[in-house]
C-alpha cells in the first residue's frame, strides 16, 4: 500500500507562520446560501428543477430559503469582517442575472452590486466566481452544457457581470469545479441536471472549458489588469499496490479523468493522450474544433485548488467500500466516463461525517505536483479556494458549538499547505469552506461545513470554535502553537 506521510509541521507543536501578504478568506456558493429562489425575477436553475426529482436530494431539501443570504448579506459580510478575513469568495447566480438565459434581470445584478459595495465598505476583497453549477433551466432545456452554444452564452454572461461590477471587482473566477458540473451532473446523475450519459458528460466537459476560455478572453479584452482564473477540484490517486500493473492503471485512470482532463487543456493547451484513448468510444474528440484548445489555454493569473481527500484505488474490489460523493436514494451511476473496474479502498484514516478520509499530506503532494508540472512553469500562483469538512455539530446549552474536530482538520491542512510553501509551491491564499452551514447539494441540509452555524429555522448565525480559531489565524497570519 502507498505510504502515507505525516505532514512535517504536524509533528511540531510550534507556531506556523505564513508568508507576508498571504490571503485569508472564506467561500460560499450562490445556490447554497442565497435562498430567495423566486424573488426579484430569479427563475429556476437546473438545481431548482433537480431538487423536485423524488429521491434526488436527501430529505427532499431545496434551495428556496437556504441561509436567506439574499436578505441577510449585510449580516454575513459583518461576520466576515469580524473573522478578520481579507477576502470573500462568492458566486453569482446565472439564473438570477439572466433568468431565462437571455434578457438581463436588473434586480439580480443590483443584488451583487450591493454585496460588492458592502464588502468594500468592510475592506474585504470581492473574489467572484461566475459559475458554481446553477445553470438557468431555460438553457438546459436547449441542451445545457452538451450544446456548444452554451459556452458562448456563458462568455456573454461574464461580460454582463463585468459591465455591472468591473469598476469594483478585480478578481474573477470563471468556473468552479467543472468536473462536478460535467461528470456528476451529466454522467453520474448525482448532481443537476441528473443525466446519466458518458457522451453527454464528456461533451459538457469540453464545452465548460471552452466557456472558460471564451470568458477569459472577453474579460481580458475589457480589463487587461484583472486577475482571471479558474477553480478545479483535485484528488490524489494512489494505487493500493504500486507494483501491481492493474492498480497502477486504476490510479492513472482516476488521475486522468479527475485531474488532467481539465488541468492539461487549461495550462498546457492539450488533452492528455491517454485520457483521449480511454474515452475514444464516446466521441469526445468530435466536439473539439480547430482553435478550441488555444482558447481554453488563454493565460490565467490564478489557479484555484479545491481539495477534500485523495483516493486509494485498485483493479480489485475492497472488502469495505467508501461512501461516494453524494448518497442519494435513487439509482445513479459512476461519474467517470471510462473507469470501469476501478475500486476505491479505505486507507484506515479518520473520516468526516461524509465518510471522506482525512488526508492532509495529500494536499502537500498535490500542491508540489501542480507547482512542478503545471503552474510553476506557467507562472500561475495557486490559491486554496476550498478546503473543509462536514461534522454533525453539537450545540451546547448556551448555544455554542465546540467543533474541535473541524478545528483540527483546518489546523492539519494549513500545516500541510505550509509544508508545500516551504518546498517551493507558490501558494498565496486559503479560503475555508465554508463560511456558513448551507445546502450541501445532494446531501441537502444534512451535512454542515460552516465555521458559522446556521439555525435553519430561525436563521440565527453562531460562530463556532473553529471560526473563532480561524479568525485568530487570519489576524496573526499564522497557525497557533498546539497546546
Amino acid at each position: 500500500m502507498t505510504e502515507i506521510i505525516t505532514p512535517r509541521t504536524l509533528g511540531t507543536t510550534g507556531r506556523v507562520p505564513f508568508p507576508e501578504g498571504f490571503l485569508w478568506g472564506a467561500a460560499t456558493a450562490a445556490f447554497q446560501i442565497e435562498g430567495a429562489a423566486h424573488t426579484d425575477g430569479r427563475e429556476d436553475s437546473v438545481w431548482d428543477t433537480f431538487c423536485r426529482i423524488p429521491g434526488a436530494v436527501l430529505g427532499g431539501d431545496d434551495g428556496e430559503v437556504a441561509c436567506d443570504h439574499y436578505h441577510r448579506y449585510r449580516e454575513d459580510v459583518a461576520l466576515l469582517a469580524d473573522l478578520n478575513l481579507d477576502t470573500y469568495r462568492f458566486s453569482s447566480s446565472w439564473a438570477r442575472v439572466q433568468p431565462g438565459g437571455g434578457a438581463v434581470n436588473q434586480k439580480g445584478l443590483d443584488f451583487y452590486s450591493r454585496l460588492v459595495d458592502e464588502l468594500l465598505a468592510k475592506d474585504l476583497l470581492p473574489w467572484i466566481t461566475l459559475y458554481h453549477w446553477d445553470l438557468p433551466q431555460a438553457i438546459e432545456d436547449q441542451g445545457g452544457w452538451t450544446n456548444r452554444d452554451t459556452a458562448y452564452r456563458f462568455a456573454d454572461y461574464a461580460v454582463t457581470m463585468h459591465e455591472a461590477l468591473g469598476d469594483r471587482v478585480g478578481v474573477w473566477t470563471t468556473l468552479n469545479e467543472p468536473w462536478c458540473s460535467a461528470f456528476l451532473g451529466y454522467t453520474g446523475g448525482i448532481h443537476a441536471p441528473g443525466r446519466q450519459s458518458r457522451p453527454d458528460g464528456l461533451a459538457a466537459a469540453h464545452h465548460l472549458l471552452l466557456g472558460h476560455g471564451l470568458a477569459v478572453q472577453a474579460l481580458r479584452e475589457r480589463a487587461p489588469e484583472a486577475n482571471l482564473g479558474i477553480t478545479l477540484n483535485f484528488t490524489v490517486a494512489d494505487p493500493v499496490d504500486p507494483d501491481d500493473a492493474g492498480d497502477v492503471d486504476a490510479a492513472r485512470r482516476i488521475d486522468g479523468q479527475f485531474n488532467r482532463i481539465f488541468l492539461d487543456p487549461v495550462i498546457k493547451g492539450e488533452y492528455p493522450a491517454d485520457v483521449l484513448a480511454d474515452v475514444a468510444q464516446y466521441g469526445f474528440t468530435d466536439h473539439i474544433q480547430d482553435g478550441d484548445l488555444a482558447i481554453i489555454s488563454s493565460p490565467i493569473d490564478a489557479l484555484g485548488v479545491n481539495y477534500y481527500h485523495g483516493e486509494l484505488v485498485s483493479s480489485r474490489p475492497a472488502s469495505t467500500e467508501l461512501v461516494g460523493d453524494a448518497p442519494v436514494e435513487r439509482r445513479t451511476s459512476s461519474p467517470y466516463p471510462a473507469a470501469d473496474g476501478v475500486f476505491n479502498h479505505p486507507r484506515g484514516l479518520p473520516v468526516t461525517d461524509q465518510n471522506w478520509e482525512i488526508q492532509p499530506e495529500g494536499l502537500t503532494r498535490l500542491l508540489n505536483r501542480l507547482q512542478a508540472d503545471y503552474t510553476g512553469p506557467a507562472g500561475v500562483p495557486l490559491y486554496i479556494t476550498e478546503n473543509g469538512c462536514a461534522y454533525d455539530d453539537v450545540v451546547e446549552a448556551d448555544g455554542s458549538v465546540d467543533d474541535q474536530n473541524r478545528l483540527e482538520f483546518f489546523d492539519a491542512h494549513l500545516r500541510a499547505v505550509k509544508d508545500a510553501i516551504v518546498d517551493g509551491a507558490d501558494v498565496r491564499g486559503y479560503f475555508a469552506w465554508s463560511l456558513l452551514d448551507n445546502f450541501e447539494w445532494s446531501w441537502g441540509y444534512s451535512k454542515r461545513f460552516g465555521v458559522v452555524r446556521v439555525d435553519y429555522e430561525t436563521q440565527e448565525r453562531t460562530v463556532k470554535a473553529s471560526g473563532r480559531w480561524f479568525a485568530q489565524v487570519a489576524a496573526d497570519n499564522a497557525v497557533p502553537a498546539r497546546s
